[in-house]
């Protein structure tokens, strides 16, 4: 049976205090309703997709399907003021009396990207049993029934679960139910699922296990909660490319001497990369200065003919209190670990345009809170993090990935200067940064922030 999937991205994103609906906001590198619809067109079990928005929208929607070729997208409807509206404009734009074959509609809210394929899986074969499906995790707070602010029932908890979507159903038992829902003058429902159980209450409702993970995203808190868990669930795009892919790909890296970079390109050239290494001790190339960068650059496209990939993982560490660091060292530390990346990527980017290829830069934990003696390093850190994220949405449209790497506590040369010997079991090793470091730069996703654990 056809499997339908209708995506409902008429909110206005009154909630969230944003001027623009929050399914067109963007978190990891795309828009909310990218990684939403990413999810539908590469599930084997979703055999087309409908997407109900807002008049107003219609040509952001287009614009957003012909740029990520959702090929499974195939109709674009206008949606109500309510959720029930924008349902039954699905139900109505699929319903036809005169064909009778059944369908299953799956509605999802479009602003819960990390839907996984397990719920859409676990769905599908449930539609074989039921009508009707829900999908719910179990409630871990103590709701309580409130009239007058007191306290008029607690529930036991033991029976309770947070709904969530998708909401999947045969069409014609949704049509039936809604069919009698408009009959009726105080016709109301929050979801699709309230529509059945009020009007087809002989109709058995089955519950999917649902994913904590798979939240909505209705408030501002909720965007940077979503950040992180894109951040975690990146690991499981390392289990994709082979690194076989790199063979006759042009690899340029900037702090290839040593370190993550010379580990990432020494890497490269073993799965047949062609690799160019720069750096000051190496080449004598500074990435501060402009014309050291783009003489590097012309010099590797003279010889090869393409750039596809560019690296950047030249960075310096001076652990010190603020107050007791003079300005030459300040400087350098600007100039290098955030001056530096921004004339790196200014320079590649034309080249990367060419060849559709990707920027790397790389950040550490010292990006999401700043402490003693890292008052500068962490500083720039957050900068590479804001860097990547924001020519990841400048670059989109020529097809340019960039994309940022977050390793543990790595052993190279520059942790050893700061720190001395350490306990070899307590850090990363530079060959599984990049390893990480190779698989993303094989990805094809864009403005994401990848963490590196030695677990």
């Amino acid at each position: 049976m056809k499997n339908i999937g209708v995506i409902l991205a008429g909110g206005s994103g009154t909630r969230f205090g944003s001027d623009k609906p929050k399914q067109f906001l963007r978190v990891a590198g795309r828009k909310i309703l990218e990684h939403t619809l990413d999810t539908f067109q590469n599930s084997q079990t979703i055999d087309e997709v409908a997407i109900v928005t807002h008049k107003g929208y219609v040509d952001e929607v287009k614009e957003l399907i012909n740029v990520n070729s959702f090929s499974k997208v195939k109709k674009i409807l206008l949606g109500g003021s309510t959720r029930n509206e924008s349902s039954l404009a699905a139900i109505n734009a699929y319903w036809s009396p005169a064909e009778q074959n059944e369908i299953n509609l799956i509605f999802h809210d479009a602003v819960r990207p990390f839907v996984s394929n397990k719920i859409l899986n676990d769905i599908n074969t449930q539609l074989n049993n039921y009508n009707a499906i829900d999908v719910a995790i179990p409630s871990t707070d103590t709701i309580i029934e409130v009239e007058d602010s007191k306290i008029v029932s607690i529930p036991d908890r033991n029976k309770l679960m947070n709904g969530q979507t998708p909401q999947a159903f045969k069409l014609s038992t949704i049509k039936r139910a809604y069919d009698l829902g408009l009959k009726d003058p105080n016709f109301k429902a929050t979801d699709d699922c309230g529509v059945i159980r009020k009007y087809l209450p002989e109709e058995s409702i089955f519950v999917v296990d649902g994913d904590p993970t798979n939240i909505k995203i209705t408030h501002e808190l909720d965007l940077f909660i979503s950040d992180k868990i894109f951040q975690i669930r990146h690991k499981q795009f390392f289990n994709q490319p082979s690194l076989e892919g790199m063979q006759g790909k042009v690899l340029v890296v900037f702090g290839g001497n040593d370190g993550i970079g010379g580990a990432t390109a020494d890497l490269a050239e073993v799965n047949g990369a062609k690799v160019f290494r720069f750096s000051r001790s190496l080449t004598g190339t500074d990435i501060t200065k402009p014309n050291d960068v783009k003489s590097a650059l012309e010099l590797v496209y003279k010889e090869c003919g393409n750039i596809d990939f560019v690296v950047n993982s030249a960075a310096i560490l001076n652990r010190q209190p603020l107050a007791q660091m003079d300005y030459e060292t300040i400087n350098e530390s600007l100039d290098i670990n955030i001056k530096g990346a921004i004339i790196v990527a200014k320079e590649s980017y034309s080249y990367l345009c060419k060849t559709n290829g990707q920027l790397l830069n790389y950040t550490s934990s010292s990006y999401t809170r700043g402490r003693a003696f890292y008052a500068v390093y962490s500083a720039t850190k957050t900068a590479i993090v804001n860097l990547t994220q924001a020519l990841a949405e400048e670059w989109e449209l020529n097809n340019v990935r960039v994309n940022c790497i977050n390793p543990e506590r790595t052993k190279t040369p520059m942790r050893t200067k700061n720190f001395g010997m350490e306990a070899e079991d307590t850090l990363l090793k530079a060959e599984k940064v990049a390893e990480v470091s190779l698989k993303t730069l094989l990805g094809k996703f864009s403005g994401q922030l990848i963490y590196v654990k030695r677990i």
